[in-house]
């Protein structure tokens, strides 16, 4: 049995849920999110909940209701409060700038990085600090993950792009013989 699928999903004021034929709808605002559980998972809204449980009581069906119960949370947590990943940019000369729909990276390359920002996702730059923001958490970690990409951290000075969290395992450089 399922421990997080046992869970209902409580929906806060202001989000409107609607089921049809296994597609859950969440609507707030103008902001539209869909999750397709047909062939998996049974989903009904009681009292301002929204109650999963299997559709069968195969491995398969068992192992899809806490994931969509999860992505169910998501959603909610994502319109409700909204998402955010910090990166950290840590070198000499590196630096991060937005022009417009764009964010310019610095990073020691012989040009820098245009990184065209995505639909849905906002994005702030404060000295070395990167702060995404938005509705959807994956597309939130993609795109923090995407500009990490660019200049993974090293582990000798620490130089590199990471998360504000992220605890960089230093390695000691090379000594000299005596």
């Amino acid at each position: 049995m399922s421990r997080i699928g046992k869970q209902p999903v409580s929906i806060p004021s202001g989000v409107d849920v609607s089921v049809d034929n296994g597609v859950l709808k969440f609507k707030k605002g103008n902001l539209v999110q869909e999750i397709d559980t047909k062939n998996h998972v049974n989903v009904k809204v009681e009292n301002r909940e929204i109650v999963f449980s299997p559709l069968n009581e195969d491995r398969q069906s068992r192992a899809y209701w806490g994931t969509y119960r999860s992505l169910t949370n998501n959603v909610i947590v994502g319109l409700t409060e909204g998402f955010v990943k910090k990166l950290e940019i840590n070198g000499v000369g590196y630096k991060a700038a937005l022009k417009g729909n764009i964010l310019e990276l610095i990073l020691g390359f012989s040009h820098p990085i245009n990184f065209e920002i995505p639909e849905g996702i906002e994005i702030n730059v404060e000295k070395n600090i990167i702060t995404i923001k938005g509705h959807d958490k994956q597309v939130v970690g993609q795109v923090a993950a995407k500009i990490r990409e660019f200049r993974l951290p090293e582990p000798y000075k620490g130089k590199g792009i990471k998360y504000v969290d992220e605890r960089i395992i230093r390695k000691a450089g090379k000594t000299s013989k005596k």
